[in-house]
């Protein structure tokens, strides 16, 4: 397969300095090694361009959403890359970063496709909008802009309008919510799967369902959205919003060898790893790597 990584070393949707250094610390630990060395090519796209902005100016452009203009920019360029990666036959893997990269990689994938399924794994439903959040952080709103719920600033990244139906969303491993995003769930019917409900039905019963629903739409496309805090909190350090209660290891690996063994997804995010905030013992960092070289493994088989 070819693999087209894409950086995108953001962190003004999380507010936290050090997920901005995340691409570049899996690259300098072998990142395009373990592609290679799991039998795909890889072209190497770079890291998108991050203006420097000041935090003097984080609400420059909205009270609600911090660093609004810059987040919107540097995901049309990203939405851009993700769309000539898939024109060009590549699998686009943006790492990042933080997760408001989701709105631009899910719209170049969503221009590419005409109708696009969503996986977002996380340990929160970032379907937040500038009326719901209370951090005001870009990254707690990509999923609900992609389903054109929010700022039109987000909805309208790359093209105007829905990139993704909500009914093609599929939400799991969340285990902090807000009450507004809740209320989205209510209103959109989505396909969320807390971690109380992982544990409830098992997490393989639930992981089918999610397949059997891709497989039963008439979606062209899939693209999977990977944040490492869906990882219980002991695991993952380096990562701006960790959380208890989350997947073991093993768990984080069968729910990736489950989806991707189905061979229909087709675009991918790996984010918020912050190598800044990491134990000294490299826990996270050495965590990433292990389940980068588990993905590309099973995408190679």
């Amino acid at each position: 397969m070819k693999i087209n990584v894409i950086g995108m070393p953001l962190y003004y949707g999380c507010d936290r300095d050090g997920a901005q250094y995340g691409p570049d610390k899996l690259r300098e630990n072998g990142l395009v090694d373990i592609i290679t060395s799991n039998g795909h090519e890889v072209y190497d796209m770079g890291n998108i361009y991050v203006p420097n902005v000041s935090v003097e100016d984080k609400y420059k452009d909205s009270e609600k959403i911090k660093y609004l203009n810059p987040i919107v920019n540097v995901n049309t360029n990203l939405a851009n890359n993700v769309y000539s990666s898939l024109v060009g036959g590549g699998f686009p893997f943006t790492i990042g970063g933080d997760h408001s990269l989701g709105a631009g990689s899910i719209a170049g994938a969503s221009k590419y496709f005409s109708d696009l399924a969503v996986i977002w794994v996380d340990a929160h439903g970032d379907i937040n909008t500038d009326e719901t959040s209370p951090s005001r952080n870009a990254h707690g709103m990509p999923l609900a802009a992609s389903m054109n719920v929010g700022h039109p600033s987000l909805t309208n990244i790359y093209f105007q309008g829905q990139k993704v139906k909500p009914e093609n969303v599929h939400i799991i491993g969340v285990r902090e919510i807000d009450e507004g995003e809740k209320k989205l769930v209510e209103r959109l019917k989505l396909n969320f799967y807390t971690m109380e409900t992982v544990r409830e039905k098992g997490l393989n019963n639930l992981l089918q369902k999610i397949i059997g629903d891709i497989k039963a739409s008439n979606v062209d496309g899939v693209h999977l959205s990977f944040d490492i805090d869906v990882l219980d909190a002991s695991l993952v350090p380096g990562t701006g919003t960790p959380v208890n209660n989350g997947f073991t290891m093993d768990e984080g690996k069968h729910l990736l060898t489950t989806i991707l063994n189905e061979k229909f997804v087709t675009s991918m995010d790996f984010v918020e790893f912050n190598p800044k905030i990491d134990h000294e013992d490299g826990r996270t960092l050495n965590n990433c790597l292990e389940l980068l070289d588990h993905i590309f493994k099973v995408m190679g088989s």
